[in-house]
């Protein structure tokens, strides 16, 4: 009706005008016609938020952290990640060392030869009595870091009983692991001595993938109680968005990681049949619905876009040449010390201990790519989730909680070489570079407004 009115104006005016000024138009001789400037500016777009500037929003977040909080999470970070992993290479090192110039591990082999004719057994018995001693002399380490650090930082809700516990039950299942692995690998080394590396990478690889498998089924219930989520809409809203990208779960899970921690986490794991969706129960009591529907969206990127393959890919690669160079690498050393340790091949199971430190001395310097190629696929699960989920300002700040043990603005070196997951910055920016393309979407436009 407006613009009716409008056109109804523009038509009947002008005829009024030109009725009413007849007469003096007659009288008066002709003159030209008056002109004006019109000034022409484009009209805004509709729904636009153009002050909205991604980089602005993305600092504002950053700095709802500061002071002493800020301090704490950047000082944990920077010995978590940058100088405890060349301080426990040093220390296997030296535990190898003494258990190989000690004969300690030669002697632990000729007891077992002693009580068995088996290879396979005398191999079992020298990989039992390894992980014992070094489990023993590696414990003050262990404790340091995984409990005395932990409190300190105010990150561990566990006392020492419940800790050590827990500690028992992750040694009872490495001595298993190790034996399996271990095992095989050195049988592999006994009917193939020139390419057991190719082998024993392949082993690997597959023992990882069984890992993969059935760690979620029988590996995590064993240090948390896992319970249905209870109806709700939040519940519902997770299982839309997994069947809206084809992810094979009925359920959602709630585990008690507030046992141990404040940290928020979830996952969706598992397959052939074994994919759960799982969260802990500190996310749903210190986060918000968008921030779990945020959280949730990035796990599932990880199922979909088949991270577990992938990952598991790389990681074989870095297996094999890790394996081909102890390989070179372990004659050259005993052909130089193995008369000091007893050992001269490399099928010797006393020769346990200088496998591990060559392996862990590779693992190490194999750091930034090991880093690099985790922290590609968790980018690409973020914007997975940002997209799927579409909740900008959730992910925002759930990359805020996870500054409680996470430096969350390092320098782009420090980033590349000691971060497994993007920074809390990058994983910020990557929210708010989407929400800046999106700001004309409903629910975007309804959602939460990000600090500028």
């Amino acid at each position: 009706m407006h613009r009716v009115r409008i056109a109804f104006a523009a038509v009947i005016i002008p005829f009024l005008v030109s009725f009413v000024s007849v007469p003096a138009f007659a009288q008066a001789s002709p003159a030209p016609a008056p002109t004006s400037t019109v000034t022409v500016q484009p009209l805004p777009r509709l729904g636009a938020q153009p002050s909205f500037d991604p980089v602005k929003a993305t600092n504002a977040y950053l700095a709802t952290v500061r002071g002493a909080a800020r301090a704490r999470s950047d000082t944990y970070f920077e010995g978590q990640a940058e100088w405890l992993p060349a301080v426990d290479t040093l220390y296997a090192l030296i535990v190898a060392g003494i258990l190989m110039w000690s004969r300690l591990s030669a002697r632990i082999r000729d007891w077992a030869q002693a009580r068995t004719r088996s290879r396979g057994l005398q191999t079992a018995i020298v990989i039992v009595a390894y992980v014992v001693l070094v489990t023993v002399m590696t414990f003050p380490l262990i404790w340091y870091e995984g409990f005395v650090r932990e409190h300190a930082y105010g990150l561990s809700n566990q006392d020492f009983p419940e800790w050590f516990g827990e500690f028992c039950i992750s040694f009872a299942i490495q001595v298993v692991a190790f034996l399996l692995v271990g095992s095989a690998i050195y049988a592999i080394i006994r009917r193939s001595p020139r390419f057991w590396w190719a082998w024993g990478g392949v082993a690997m690889v597959f023992f990882l993938f069984i890992g993969i498998v059935i760690s979620p089924v029988f590996i995590a219930p064993l240090f948390n109680t896992y319970t249905p989520l209870p109806e709700s809409p939040i519940k519902q809203q997770i299982l839309s968005l997994a069947r809206s990208e084809g992810i094979p779960a009925d359920n959602v899970y709630e585990f008690d990681a507030s046992r141990q921690s404040r940290r928020i986490s979830a996952n969706v794991s598992g397959a052939f049949g074994t994919t759960r969706i799982s969260m802990t129960d500190n996310l749903l009591k210190r986060s918000t619905p968008r921030e779990i529907k945020a959280v949730l969206g990035h796990e599932m990127g990880h199922y979909v876009l088949n991270h577990n393959a992938i990952g598991l890919t790389w990681e074989g690669l870095l297996i094999f040449v890790g394996l081909g160079a102890v390989a070179w690498a372990f004659p050259r050393l005993a052909g130089v010390f193995g008369g000091n340790w007893d050992v001269r091949s490399v099928d010797d199971p006393a020769g346990l201990p200088v496998l591990m430190a060559l392996l862990t001395v590779y693992l190490f310097l194999m750091t930034p790519v090991q880093n690099t190629i985790t922290r590609t696929l968790e980018q690409q699960a973020d914007m997975f989730g940002i997209n799927a989920a579409r909740e900008p300002d959730g992910f925002a700040q759930a990359a805020l909680q996870l500054a409680e043990y996470r430096k969350l603005d390092p320098g782009p070196w420090e980033e590349f070489i000691f971060y497994d997951h993007p920074s809390g910055r990058t994983r910020i920016w990557t929210a708010m570079r989407w929400k800046a393309e999106h700001l004309n979407d409903p629910d975007i436009k309804a959602g939460p407004v990000s600090p500028q």
